[in-house]
C-alpha cells in the first residue's frame, strides 16, 4: 500500500515526526472509535432497561418455559437486574438448623458464618458493630465483601490515589473515560459512618488505550472498594467486592460462580510479583472462613458462593 508523499520524507527527522503524528493520529481514531461504541452499547442497555427489571415466572414443571407473569403457581421468579427474587420473597426455615450457633448477642449463625472476631491485625470485622460483609445493593440483596486489604500493607496503597495506582499492576484501572454507568452500591464497614456508597470501581484492563472500556462493553472482571476509617473502626483497610460481569447486552449480571471467580482472579494477581511507573509489589494472602454464611440467601442475582475472604497483605519490594 503506496503512502501520501507528505508520510515519506526524505529525511531522518522527518520520518521520525512524521510516524510520531501517525501513530498520534491513530491512537486519537481509535479512542474515537472505543468511546463510541462504548456509548452505543451502554445506550442500547439502557433503552432495554428503561421500563425496569423484566420479571419472568418460571414454571416449576419441566418444559413450560416462561411466562410474562407474575403469580404463577409454585413459580420462581427472576429479575434481569437483581437475580432470583423468590429469595427475598422467603421468609426462611422455621426450623432450626442443627449447623447454627449462637453468639452472645443472641443472633443464629448458619452456613458456616461464625460470631464476629476480635482482635485482627490489620482490619477490624464490621460485625462488631452493626456491620456486614454482603454490600447493599437494595435493601434485601447486596453482594460478597470477599476481600480485605490490610492495613499492614504498602502506606502507599492505604491512600486512594495509591491504590488506584497499585491495581494498574495487576491489570485493572479507573471506568472508562472517567465515567460510571450502573447502580452504586453501599456498605457498613462498622466504622461509624453507616452506609457509605462506594469509594472506587476498578475494571479489568484488557489493552493500554481505553482498555476499561472494553471491559465495559465485553464483561470481565471487576471491584467495588471502600475504606475502613471511621472513628469506630478507623483500621485503614480497604474491603473489597471482586466478581466477575457478563457483557453489557446482559446489563452486566454476575456469571456463573462469579463471586469466588473475581474474588480468586484478583487474589491469583496479587500473590505474583507486580509492578507500576517504577515501583514493585507482591502480596500475600490468609484465607479466612466463617466472616461470610456460605449460599445465596441475601445475595445478589441468587448467586451462591463459598463464603471465604481473602485477606490480603501487599508488600513493597
Amino acid at each position: 500500500m503506496a503512502f501520501p508523499a507528505v508520510w515519506m520524507p526524505s529525511t531522518t527527522a522527518g520520518k521520525g515526526r512524521s510516524r510520531a503524528r501517525a501513530h498520534l493520529a491513530w491512537t486519537a481514531w481509535l479512542r474515537l472509535a472505543l468511546a463510541l461504541g462504548v456509548f452505543l452499547q451502554l445506550v442500547t442497555a439502557r433503552a432495554v432497561s428503561a421500563a425496569g427489571p423484566r420479571v419472568l415466572a418460571i414454571s416449576p414443571l419441566e418444559g413450560l418455559g416462561g411466562q410474562d407473569v407474575l403469580g404463577a403457581p409454585g413459580a420462581r421468579y427472576l429479575s434481569e437486574d437483581y437475580g432470583d427474587l423468590s429469595l427475598k420473597r422467603k421468609k426462611g426455615n422455621k426450623g432450626k438448623n442443627p449447623a447454627a450457633s449462637k453468639g452472645e448477642d443472641g443472633r443464629e449463625y448458619k452456613n458456616g458464618e461464625l460470631p464476629p472476631v476480635e482482635d485482627t491485625e490489620g482490619w477490624t470485622d464490621p460485625r462488631l458493630n452493626g456491620g456486614r460483609f454482603i454490600d447493599y445493593v437494595t435493601n434485601e440483596v447486596g453482594e460478597p465483601l470477599n476481600i480485605i486489604i490490610s492495613a499492614l500493607s504498602d502506606p502507599f496503597i492505604l491512600t486512594e490515589s495509591g491504590l488506584h495506582t497499585y491495581v494498574k499492576s495487576i491489570g485493572f484501572s479507573e471506568e472508562c473515560l472517567g465515567l460510571h454507568y450502573g447502580h452504586i452500591h453501599e456498605a457498613d464497614l462498622g466504622d461509624g459512618l453507616g452506609r457509605k456508597p462506594e469509594q472506587f470501581l476498578g475494571r479489568q484492563h484488557y489493552f493500554p488505550i481505553a482498555g476499561t472500556c472494553w471491559e465495559s462493553v465485553r464483561g470481565g472482571h471487576h471491584f467495588r472498594a471502600w475504606k475502613q476509617n471511621g472513628t469506630d473502626a478507623d483500621s485503614g483497610a480497604w474491603f473489597l467486592g471482586a466478581s466477575e460481569e457478563m457483557d453489557s447486552r446482559n446489563n452486566h449480571m454476575i456469571v456463573d460462580d462469579g463471586y469466588n471467580r473475581g474474588r480468586d482472579y484478583i487474589v491469583s494477581r496479587v500473590t505474583q510479583i507486580t509492578h507500576w511507573k517504577g515501583m514493585w509489589w507482591k502480596g500475600e494472602v490468609e484465607w479466612r472462613e466463617g466472616l461470610l454464611e456460605r449460599g445465596a440467601r441475601g445475595v445478589n442475582h441468587g448467586i451462591e458462593q463459598d463464603g471465604r475472604v481473602a485477606i490480603l497483605t501487599i508488600n513493597r519490594l
